[in-house]
């Protein structure tokens, strides 16, 4: 096997998936190369990005001459070549992507005035800004014209919500804006109350004693709801998600997130806190 080229970014949610993989797989130091793509400053619109990954997402991987584009491929070649075997995944690993209970679109949407205002002071707006400052820049360079369609895209996409923090659209779209908030919250806590617990065994992981290919995909959505609401990456940091669901988490789900918390893997991603 060729060495491995692996992009990611620290503050990249289903990047850390795959870190956690890398992390638990006992892949040797040597064996990938690691690259950042800096999200934050859109690094990962640039054309030259983009011809590696025409989604312009992370994690990306590069190996033996094919690239893998998405989270699901990505981990799932990790595991099919790593030194370490683990369980492999089930039907679960879709269900954690899909787009109701989109971990990513909290930074940026709002469920109230209040919840807009605090975003726009802090790093949504920068975020969302330099997303379309990148897009911009990069869309009139010579090698961006073939991808045209892309960013055109992108720019209309990312700049709308930007256009909703500087109260440039009507007040129903404004409206609409918190309500599709709003119900992606009531879905992430239905997630978290019922059909995560309805999966998750009574101690370990759903791969068994040590995590397999489900526990990547969702520790890091859960690591990323509990840094949404407040958590750090301590055994009781998913008491913070308490202040979403009104009640106290599942004992399952309580057993999960306190057997992720204990492993090398966890405090090696998380190191410098929960994103």
């Amino acid at each position: 096997m060729s060495k491995l080229t692996f992009y990611t970014f620290g503050l990249s949610v289903w990047a850390a998936a795959a870190e956690l993989a890398i992390a638990e797989l006992g892949y040797p130091e040597d064996a990938i190369e690691t690259k950042v793509v800096n999200l934050v400053e859109g690094a990962n619109f640039s054309p030259e990005f983009v011809k590696i990954n025409p989604h312009a997402t992370l994690p990306t991987l590069v190996a033996d001459g094919k690239t893998y584009t998405n989270t699901k491929d990505v981990i799932s070649y990790l595991i099919a070549h790593a030194p370490k075997k683990v369980t492999k995944g089930t039907a679960f690993i879709d269900k954690v992507h899909e787009d109701k209970i989109d971990p990513n679109a909290p930074l940026l949407l709002a469920r109230n005035e209040d919840e807009l205002k605090e975003h726009k002071a802090g790093f949504a707006l920068l975020f969302l800004q330099n997303r379309q400052n990148s897009l911009e820049k990069y869309s009139v360079l010579p090698e961006a014209a073939a991808l045209k369609e892309f960013y055109d895209g992108k720019k209309a996409f990312n700049g709308g919500i930007l256009a909703i923090y500087k109260g440039e659209v009507p007040e129903d779209a404004k409206q609409q804006f918190f309500k599709q908030a709003s119900a992606l919250w009531q879905n992430i806590v239905s997630f978290i109350l019922e059909e995560l617990p309805a999966v998750l065994p009574e101690s370990g992981f759903l791969g068994g004693e040590t995590p397999g290919e489900d526990d990547f995909h969702v520790e890091a959505w859960l690591a990323r709801v509990t840094f949404l609401a407040g958590g750090k990456p301590e055994k009781d940091g998913y008491k913070a998600l308490e202040k979403e669901t009104k009640q106290p988490l599942p004992a399952k789900v309580v057993a999960y997130w306190t057997a992720w918390a204990e492993r090398a893997s966890f405090k090696k991603v998380y190191e410098n806190g929960l994103h």
